[in-house]
């Protein structure tokens, strides 16, 4: 992919997505506290689960001030089978207690300072400053990771590689959506496997780099 060609292919992809169901964090973006747990849950997790357990948990606490009262094993309970939801449960205990002794109960709009909290790696951090603040933020999944790859848009070995050469390259204006925009295309088009490029709108503007075998 050209660099000019990214206008063209958000344009599309904004079109394209409308269609699709999106993704589990984007339905808990009233508070930055919401978007931290739904976050923190969706991790090794499916969305379908991920909506469910948040809705669940939310259903109990929304603030760090009310979620921390939950004894683990509350929490526990409420957000299995959320892999790994024991660490989760244990996780989300901290994140409260260091929201409320050290930032005066706000969740920090600081990448640097959300990853001082247990269980917050630079994709959880990138959603919180871009969904719960609306601050400029690129949020690297693998479908960000691995799509913009694909297209030849960058060439990196890791997600983190990825955030740093998008940050040079992409406009400012798509590093908001760009996220859920690639999330929802990469769920439902442009799988990891069997890519359905014959069903593409962008497929002029991809190198299919790394694509042996599409529909």
């Amino acid at each position: 992919m050209r660099k000019r060609d990214i206008h063209a292919a958000i344009r599309v992809l904004k079109r394209e997505v409308a269609q699709w169901r999106v993704p589990a964090v984007g339905h808990f973006t009233q508070t930055p506290f919401m978007v931290l747990i739904s976050c923190i849950l969706s991790l090794r997790t499916q969305d379908k689960t991920t909506d469910a357990a948040s809705r669940r948990l939310f259903k109990l606490a929304r603030t760090p001030k009310t979620m921390i009262r939950l004894d683990i094993k509350t929490i526990e309970k409420t957000i299995y089978p959320v892999g790994f939801y024991k660490n989760k449960a244990v996780n989300i205990k901290k994140i409260c207690d260091l929201l409320l002794s050290q930032y005066q109960g706000r969740v920090p709009d600081d990448i640097d300072e959300l990853l001082k909290l247990p269980g917050v790696g630079r994709k959880t951090a990138n959603l919180v400053v871009t969904l719960g603040y609306n601050k400029p933020g690129i949020c690297v999944d693998t479908h960000v990771h691995r799509i913009t790859n694909r297209w030849g848009y960058v060439q990196t070995k890791t997600p983190e590689q990825t955030e740093t050469a998008l940050r040079k390259k992409l406009p400012t204006d798509y590093w908001i959506v760009i996220n859920d925009l690639l999330v929802s295309f990469g769920q439902n088009l442009c799988r990891p496997i069997s890519p359905f490029c014959s069903q593409c709108k962008i497929k002029r503007y991809c190198d299919r780099t790394g694509v042996e075998v599409s529909r």
